[in-house]
């Protein structure tokens, strides 16, 4: 028996794995722990209890004012007790967070092998995503086998020196995890009381923001822009769960807070923000994940970045890329809002990020290892 360490710390990690710990822990092969570093600790929770995953280790690292020096050092030094102590075969990380990064080193530090799910993404610019796009590659420079989302990722990897026969092409993970929680709440059928303030009944834009490359006067010009939406178009509510980062939490209540049609919230818990999603006409974000999900829901994307590593969906169409300036948001705004055709023509592309089979394929590739 293969013994398997999968280790994730926020929530959009949690999205992305948890579906494939589900899918290791059915192949009897394999002993598959889990190990929690909590970087987030009330959204990683939220995720854990929709997926009933619970975790064997939990280093509950998240602090208050936390940087990035604190959760690398607690997250290396932390990890790498635990790995010493279980000694697996194969260490899972995903992505680009500061957890994947520092869990790899420790890895690589005690000679384990490294397993990287969702390799291959770049911008080539290591300070936009930040600092995701050095996570990533840094990860990719200890990784002993990646698990690639495209075919261009895996062309990423290709031009980095990574031996083809250590990459496998297997769509996103993130999409089966999406269809495991929309079947479940096509069987649910209940209500979520986080939107019981919400009117569901009227036309939605759904906003995220938090990437830290925007804080300061780029994400004003975003929380201006979004304001201008909201006071051109009265009769479409602006719904914004805001990330707790005081960064994001300071602007949007200062520009946004008291306009009737703007409706600033608190975070979604997973299930409930996949069904706010399914509701909304137009989404508007700067998150990773949800350009890789909106489009299996028919939802058009516009990224509030200046930079994306997921060029399979802009080229496909379903997403655009608008950057930080208020009025080109709102002009690409408008477009959609306005003009019916251009709508559709983004909602019905299909999604470039596969089909759901992800984490199948995924352990089928783990077990031929």
């Amino acid at each position: 028996m293969k013994k398997i360490i999968v280790v994730f710390g926020t929530r959009p990690e949690a999205i992305k794995l948890c579906s494939l710990v589900l899918e290791l822990k059915k192949n009897h092969e394999f002993k598959t722990l889990v190990l929690v570093t909590a970087q987030h600790r009330e959204m990683l929770d939220q995720v854990l209890s929709i997926f009933n995953v619970v975790p064997d280790y939990d280093l509950n690292i998240m602090g208050v004012n936390q940087t990035l020096f604190d959760i690398t050092s607690r997250v290396l030094v932390e990890t790498g007790k635990i790995l010493e102590k279980e000694r697996p075969d194969f260490v899972i990380v995903q992505g680009d967070t500061t957890t994947t990064f520092a869990t790899a080193l420790a890895a690589f530090y005690l000679q384990i092998k490294v397993l990287h799910v969702e390799a291959g993404l770049r911008t080539y610019n290591k300070y936009s995503p930040f600092p995701e796009e050095l996570n990533r590659k840094m990860t990719g420079a200890i990784a002993d086998f990646h698990f690639a989302a495209t075919e261009r990722n895996k062309s990423n990897l290709l031009k980095e020196g990574v031996p083809e026969t250590n990459i496998s092409v297997t769509g996103n993970t993130v999409i089966d995890s999406l269809l495991w929680v929309k079947e479940k709440m096509l069987k649910n059928q209940s209500g979520y009381t986080q939107l019981d303030a919400l009117d569901l009944d009227r036309k939605i834009i759904l906003i995220t923001g938090h990437r830290r490359e925007n804080f300061g006067i780029e994400f004003e010009n975003i929380c201006n822009a979004i304001k201008k939406i909201a006071l051109t178009y009265k009769d479409i509510d602006v719904v914004y769960p805001v990330h707790f980062n005081p960064n994001v939490r300071k602007p949007v209540n200062a520009i946004l807070a008291g306009i009737p049609n703007v409706k600033i919230i608190e975070p979604l818990e997973y299930e409930p923000f996949v069904f706010l999603m399914i509701k909304s006409f137009l989404i508007i974000t700067d998150s990773g994940g949800i350009q890789e999900e909106a489009p299996s829901l028919g939802k058009p994307v516009l990224v509030i970045r200046n930079t994306t590593e997921r060029q399979e969906a802009v080229e496909a169409g379903c997403v655009k890329l608008v950057g930080t300036n208020l009025e080109n948001i709102f002009n690409e705004a408008k477009k959609l809002i306005e003009n019916e055709e251009e709508y559709i023509a983004m909602a019905r592309i299909e999604n470039p990020y596969g089909d759901g089979k992800a984490c199948e394929k995924i352990s089928h590739r783990i077990k031929d290892l």
